[in-house]
C-alpha cells in the first residue's frame, strides 16, 4: 500500500510533453519533488 510520506514505488508512464508523446520514469526525477496529476478522461471523446 502507498502511503504518505513512504517512497513511491518505480514506474513509467506516458506523457505529453512539448507537443510530442514520451515516457517518463519516475527514477527520472530522484532526489526532486514530483507532483503527479492523473485525468482518467483527457484525450477521450467521452
Amino acid at each position: 500500500m502507498v502511503l504518505i510520506g513512504r517512497k513511491a514505488p518505480g514506474f513509467t508512464a506516458p506523457a505529453y510533453h512539448k507537443g510530442k508523446f514520451v515516457n517518463v520514469e519516475l527514477s527520472e526525477y530522484l532526489g526532486k519533488w514530483v507532483l503527479l496529476c492523473f485525468y482518467p478522461g483527457d484525450f477521450t471523446f467521452v
